[in-house]
């Protein structure tokens, strides 16, 4: 496993220091990637993280056959007790997706661990894809916590593609956007693309956490974007942390600046037709 330091840590109190988790998530394998997860809380712990972002089901891996057989469930504390003890001894706090199910139903839902906290199903994806609609439900609201006097919005992989989704979350008061997705190959321009659109239209910071490997040939991309829209540190090949330290003063700043957050309007009004170009217009 690999690091990217980032940024140097900053010496105001205020500021964040964040981890992005690239990784594998075996199918089915839930004992595996929970020790997997573990491991990684620790590990960005040593990097001084107070948070840690985990890809798009990381629990139980992406894979159709996974999401169709059981999936954990909050009420059975033998899945979530390696990775709330991981936190409990780090002092990290830990943002884990994964395909849950609850209340006979089931979700791609991100489950909040903080030292000395019970596990908190927090945010359930809301944008789906044809293939896990026919799965999973959708999230009936969005989600935000505070953590260091920072406000974080949480989203996972598809809902990022909608500008709307990051919007609400700025008028929530968000600072900084996470994303725990799971990119195909193929998808490296959309993906980079989004995240940046997200950050410099909203200004804040967009956080992006990314499967990699088998079993669909993951492409990763683990990535922090300042509230310009610029990647402020990026994963490398394969199991890797990206850190990066996130400032408010920063958010504040690019707000100063940069008005499309606060300008954006409502409504637009209805599409008017002015007529066809293609027929002939009345003479002059």
């Amino acid at each position: 496993m690999r690091s990217s330091p980032g940024p140097e840590c900053q010496t105001d109190p205020v500021t964040c220091r964040i981890a992005s988790v690239q990784m594998e998530a075996v199918p089915s394998d839930i004992d595996g990637n929970v020790a997997r997860i573990a491991r990684l809380i620790v590990a960005a712990s040593a990097g001084g993280a107070d948070l840690v972002l985990f890809p798009e089901a990381a629990v139980t891996g992406y894979d159709d056959g996974a999401f169709a057989g059981p999936l954990p469930d909050l009420a059975d504390e033998e899945w979530w007790a390696p990775l709330q003890s991981a936190v409990d001894r780090s002092g990290v706090t830990a943002i884990v997706n994964t395909a849950i199910q609850r209340d006979g139903c089931r979700f791609l839902g991100d489950v909040i661990l903080s030292p000395g906290r019970i596990p908190l199903a927090a945010y359930d994806k809301q944008h789906l894809h044809d293939s896990e609609s026919s799965v999973f439900s959708p999230g009936a609201h969005g989600a935000f916590f505070t953590l260091k006097g920072l406000q974080f919005a949480l989203s996972v992989c598809y809902d990022a593609n909608f500008p709307e989704h990051a919007a609400a979350a700025a008028r929530a008061g968000a600072h900084a956007y996470l994303n725990s997705g799971a990119y195909f190959p193929g998808g490296e321009h959309r993906r980079d693309l989004h995240y940046a659109a997200r950050a410099l239209d909203n200004g804040m910071y967009v956080v992006f956490s990314g499967l990699v490997g088998e079993p669909h040939d993951f492409i990763g991309g683990a990535a922090v974007f300042d509230p310009l829209g610029r990647r402020i540190t990026v994963a490398g090949e394969g199991e890797h942390l990206a850190f990066a330290d996130l400032d408010p003063n920063i958010v504040a700043d690019a707000r100063r600046h940069q008005r499309m957050w606060a300008q954006r309007r409502e409504s637009l009004g209805e599409q008017r037709h002015t007529g066809s170009l293609d027929t002939a217009s009345a003479q002059r």
